[in-house]
């Protein structure tokens, strides 16, 4: 099993001002794959499983995702509320350290709740920080990628997709929207979960991907 330490988040820093796209994240996962893999992800991690498995497709064995996002997937005019949303959040405007206080805590906040920002412990809010310019440039990159419903229908592995009913209205529409797409998708939806279910509910969510991986084993 890997376990890939993503770009920037190691003991390398990624540098504050330095442009970063996930592709590069992609391109490093990539050297991984020397052989067929069962590819697992969550958020942003998803989103990269679903490019591998776009670029990469005989050195994928199947796929299990929570919540990816891969927002690409909505599209005018079915999907205007939740894009309008997604266009509303902040840009991002960084302090001479590459961070920006204000965005960092709206981003907790959106996903998880408000409040959740200022309930974290001071480990994790400085942990935050010191990615926080990799962070925003993750986001930005995913937010404009225009890989399409269509695109991602060309994934033909079995494919498992999780999520939490309490999640934002976007990630839910996008997750629905790619469980129609994708020709051999599941969607299983858990009460009570939000986007950080793998988390907070760890051995709810690994058993459904360990279940989902031993059948395509």
């Amino acid at each position: 099993m890997l376990v890939p330490e993503l770009l920037g988040y190691g003991a390398e820093r990624w540098p504050a001002g330095k442009p970063f796209h996930f592709r590069e994240d992609v391109a490093m996962l990539a050297a991984l794959l020397d052989e067929p893999m069962h590819l697992v992800g969550h958020s942003y991690g998803g989103l990269l499983v679903l490019q591998l498995a776009l670029a990469y497709p005989e050195r994928v064995r199947s796929i299990a995702l929570y919540e990816p996002v891969a927002f690409g997937v909505l599209e005018e005019p079915d999907d205007a509320d939740v894009l309008a949303e997604l266009r509303s959040l902040p840009t991002y405007k960084p302090d001479p350290d590459g961070v920006d206080e204000a965005w960092l805590a709206g981003f907790v906040d959106w996903w998880n709740g408000a409040g959740a920002w200022a309930a974290l412990p001071a480990d994790t809010q400085r942990a935050f920080r010191d990615v926080a310019w990799k962070v925003s440039q993750e986001v930005a990159s995913l937010v404009l990628d225009p890989t399409t419903r269509a695109r991602y229908a060309t994934i033909t592995a079995p494919t498992l997709l999780l999520a939490g009913e309490r999640t934002q209205p976007a990630e839910r529409r996008t997750v629905e929207r790619l469980a129609a797409a994708l020709p051999h998708a599941t969607l299983q939806m858990f009460p009570g979960l939000g986007h950080m279910g793998p988390i907070t509910h760890g051995p709810l969510v690994n058993d459904a991907i360990v279940a989902h991986i031993a059948r395509h084993e």
